[in-house]
């Protein structure tokens, strides 16, 4: 085979967190810690692509078959994602990375790749913890991983209509940076910012931490540069508009079925003056929701509302170590039994409004230090995973959405399922994001690694739990479907929504290389 051409870039680019002892003592104590790993180095298998293919590939972009490029982009950073690379289990591993270094290029790419009946999956900043980027072939001999690096640019802004451009391989952090050089912001903080791309925002639907103030990815959006099978598309032309049905919504959150994203224009918002963060504690669960709810509905959330529940609160003190104990004992004297921890950070949108809704509440204000401890800290739970893992904890997320009269039933549904199968796991959930309507239930789990099978182990809790979701609530708020949510799709959106999609589908990519196995 030809020689390759090196595309290789650090998957891993942000710091691991460690866990300090006062952490590591209270975990043996609360959950227990499982046995340490010890990794196997992983191989990747012989790449299937074809002479012929690489050579095609290789006349319009960049390609890689190096084993260290492949195994990079073999899936994303879901716990069974990191078990693989770990050494339990095997990951899918691409047969070559191809990394375009403009649109047109990826529309290049997407016609050698029917000619030659390749898979395509592409791959942002590989945070997908659904299986959105594990590298599936299908019915097909080879599949690419279509790695969008090369696409980072902030494109044009119009600072008058307040809109930028920016390609689909700017991460989170280099949006922010490149929007800041003018003055503005986009605003969108999700757990994964820091490795995340804008069209990995767009493909999933995703939903940044300050969404009540500036709304979740897709209100941001304000048309989508595509490239498809059958050619690129363009979809988006006004603010708003009535002509016919938003088609720009089958794009947001399509996961890469229906074409790959290359640009995004999106609004843009000042760089906020003097964003504040404050903490708050309510008395038990229930209080605090119906104070997030009574907020939503009064129309003065703050940009960032967060509740914890019990559990995530008591973690949170517990981690904390002995600069927590002041703050129990001032709980204590405050007589607040059931210490349920409230953040709300405001950037875009007023203050004083929020705070006259809490005047009057039995709500304990702890001021700017915890709020800021949570700013210091908000992207620790990706960080510590690693150290998790160490430590043999299993470590994984889940989140959903219902209406508030659902909320409370839902929350205990979930967890009623997971500590079914877990035996005796800490679920920890919060609220993360809120609406007139309902709101959005995340949670956490933690629980000894199954040294036998810590594969199945989480399997069948994340099976339990979502059958016990998708009663109640939506099969995914902001995490895309990907490959492990699948299974609940048509009982959400019926069997006609699931033909509505499949002729989109074939339509645009006839011949099925985008994606396979993913959301369909």
């Amino acid at each position: 085979m030809c020689n390759t051409v090196a595309v290789t870039r650090a998957r891993w680019t942000t710091e691991t967190v460690p866990l300090p002892p006062h952490a590591l003592a209270w975990l043996s104590q609360r959950v227990g810690l499982g046995k340490p790993f010890v990794e196997e180095p992983l191989s990747a298998p012989d790449s299937a692509l074809t002479a012929d293919a690489f050579t095609a590939l290789e006349a319009v972009s960049t390609i890689s078959v190096d084993d260290a490029d492949r195994l990079g982009r073999a899936g994303g950073l879901s716990y069974l994602d990191l078990l693989r690379h770990r050494g339990h289990g095997t990951p899918a591993v691409p047969d070559a990375v191809v990394q375009p270094a403009s649109p047109a290029e990826v529309v290049e790419v997407l016609q050698v790749c029917v000619e030659h009946d390749i898979a395509v999956v592409p791959f942002g900043g590989g945070t997908s913890v659904v299986g959105g980027v594990e590298a599936l072939r299908g019915a097909k001999s080879a599949v690419v991983a279509l790695d969008l690096a090369g696409l980072g640019s902030l494109v044009s802004i119009d600072p008058v209509s307040r809109v930028a451009v920016l390609q689909a391989g700017v991460t989170g952090p280099e949006a922010e940076r490149l929007l800041g050089e003018h003055g503005f912001t986009l605003g969108h903080v999700p757990q994964s910012f820091e490795r995340a791309t804008i069209g990995g925002f767009a493909a999933t639907r995703s939903a940044g931490q300050a969404s009540s103030g500036y709304g979740r990815f897709e209100d941001m959006v304000e048309s989508v540069r595509v490239a498809t099978p059958v050619g690129e598309w363009v979809v988006g032309a006004a603010p708003a508009s009535a002509a016919g049905p938003d088609l720009k919504q089958l794009v947001l959150g399509s996961e890469g079925l229906f074409g790959v994203i290359t640009e995004v224009s999106v609004r843009v918002r000042p760089k906020p003056y003097g964003p504040r963060y404050e903490g708050f504690v309510v008395d038990g669960w229930e209080a605090g929701a119906d104070l997030v709810r009574s907020l939503a509905q009064d129309g003065v959330l703050a940009d960032i509302t967060r509740l914890s529940d019990e559990d995530e609160t008591e973690v949170a003190l517990e981690l904390a170590g002995p600069k927590a104990s002041a703050l129990k004992k001032y709980l204590r004297f405050r007589r607040v039994e059931q210490p349920c921890l409230v953040i709300l950070g405001w950037e875009c949108r007023s203050r004083s409004a929020t705070m006259s809704a809490l005047s009057g509440k039995k709500v304990v204000r702890l001021g700017r230090a915890m709020g800021a401890s949570w700013l210091h800290g908000r992207f620790n739970g990706p960080r510590q995973r690693d150290a998790l893992l160490d430590a043999g904890v299993c470590v994984e997320t889940l989140e959903t959405a219902t209406q508030w009269s659902r909320v409370s039933e839902l929350r205990d549904a979930v967890k009623a399922a997971l500590t079914a199968e877990l035996g005796n796991p800490v679920v920890m959930c919060h609220i993360s994001h809120a609406y007139e309507t309902g709101a959005s239930l995340y949670f956490t789990v933690l629980v000894p690694r199954d040294l036998d099978d810590p594969v199945g182990q989480w399997q069948r809790a994340k099976v339990a739990a979502s059958d016990a979701i998708s009663r109640l609530g939506t099969i995914t708020h902001h995490h895309a479907v990907g490959r492990d949510h699948q299974p609940w799709l048509e009982r959400e959106i019926g069997s006609i929504g699931v033909d509505v999609l499949r002729a989109v589908k074939a339509q645009l990519d006839p011949t099925g290389i985008l994606n396979p196995g993913k959301l369909l």
